[in-house]
């Protein structure tokens, strides 16, 4: 069996390697000449899965490690008769994480407290609702917009996204891309909506780049500048508006799900739908893979208030400052396009908020743990 791989995806060889022969392969430049002999095909969101990559190949299995699908052609591949499998909410903690340290990071710089603030989310599916779940355990605000959840489930406590838009001071954008359909997402924040954001709204994307007009939003901060910008995802990824990136207040390169953790939790849940697929029992996990599933990592000692210890802790363990300075040097040697795809090829460890132990004294352990992380309290403290 033959296994071409993104060579973005961990440890494709330790979980398929007894199966076949593995080859690694630019998921962004991938072309049909390449899966000439190819029984299963691994990718990420770069790759563009359709008729014109598979059509007369023998691929028989096609795995994305990724929540979306949105780059994968299902109708087609349905009539191909060729399985698939996608890794819902492999990295969904992962990104939360991003998030958190992004909010973190606009309270020390505005000196607020993220309490006295109302988070909008829009989208509430594997990242959003994990979101929700934090934000709601710190003392957060949370309102919610998810038009398909809202119409499924009566019980929900969603409202519209003009509504949204209204109350919410902090809007963190989680939708899947859909260009078609009930509930289309592609620009869904538009010129409009971007121009009825109140000034010093935070506004905040890792979902899906293409669900914001970002052309409005670059007219909106070049016209005004009052609004604080956090984008990880981009229209037309890697080229990239270099005047938008310079704009922003944090940019960086879609990386937000980009833990240990996360990518290997991708990995490994397309190996298991591929094992099921082909009849096989898996005989390996992704814990089995990652170093350690728990790091002892920080000791807490005096804080002067919560919000001071959330921002030293998310801060402490993982400074988006890090991406954006680093990726900021690989755009000046290699260039947006080159920069942005180098740096998600090297990009340096992290681990997530729930394999880091955390050293407390124990009246912060409720405070700590939601935020994600672990903590072993110190009664003395």
């Amino acid at each position: 069996m033959h296994i071409v791989a993104d060579r973005n995806m961990p440890q494709v060889e330790a979980f398929f390697g007894d199966h076949g022969r593995v080859t690694r392969v630019d998921g962004r430049r991938l072309s049909r000449e390449q899966l000439t002999d190819a029984d299963v095909l691994l990718v990420r969101s770069v790759t563009r899965v359709d008729s014109a990559l598979l059509q007369d190949t023998p691929v028989r299995f096609v795995g994305t490690a990724t929540i979306g699908t949105d780059h994968l052609d299902l109708s087609w591949l349905e009539q191909a008769g060729i399985p698939v499998a996608s890794a819902p909410g492999c990295n969904a903690e992962s990104v939360v994480d991003y998030v958190l340290s992004c909010l973190m990071l606009a309270c020390q710089r505005s000196g607020e407290t993220l309490t006295d603030r109302t988070v909008g989310v829009m989208g509430a599916g594997q990242v959003g609702s994990r979101l929700v779940t934090r934000l709601r355990a710190m003392g957060v605000t949370c309102l919610v917009c998810d038009p398909p959840r809202a119409e499924r489930e009566s019980a929900g406590d969603f409202i519209s996204l003009a509504a949204l838009i209204e109350q919410a001071d902090v809007i963190c954008c989680h939708t899947p891309l859909v260009r078609e359909g009930r509930y289309p997402t592609h620009h869904l924040l538009d010129q409009d909506l971007i121009g009825s954001l109140a000034p010093g709204t935070w506004l905040l994307n890792a979902g899906r780049g293409d669900c914001i007009d970002t052309a409005a939003l670059k007219a909106r901060l070049l016209a005004h500048n009052d609004l604080v910008v956090m984008l990880d995802v981009w229209e037309q990824e890697p080229d990239i508006d270099p005047e938008l990136a310079r704009l922003v207040d944090i940019a960086t390169p879609h990386i937000a799900g980009y833990s240990q953790e996360g990518r290997l939790r991708g990995t490994a849940m397309l190996y298991e739908a591929w094992c099921h697929a082909a009849g096989n029992v898996p005989s390996r996990r992704w814990s089995d893979v990652i170093s350690a599933p728990v790091v002892s990592g920080i000791t807490l000692d005096a804080v002067e208030g919560q919000q001071q210890l959330w921002e030293a802790l998310v801060l402490c363990h993982y400074d988006v400052r890090r991406d954006m300075d680093l990726v900021s040097r690989y755009w000046q040697q290699y260039g947006i396009s080159a920069g942005f795809d180098r740096y998600r090829r090297e990009y340096p460890a992290r681990r997530e908020f729930s394999s880091v132990n955390v050293t407390a004294p124990a009246g912060w352990r409720s405070a700590i743990e939601a935020l994600g992380f672990v903590c072993h309290a110190r009664t003395n403290g």
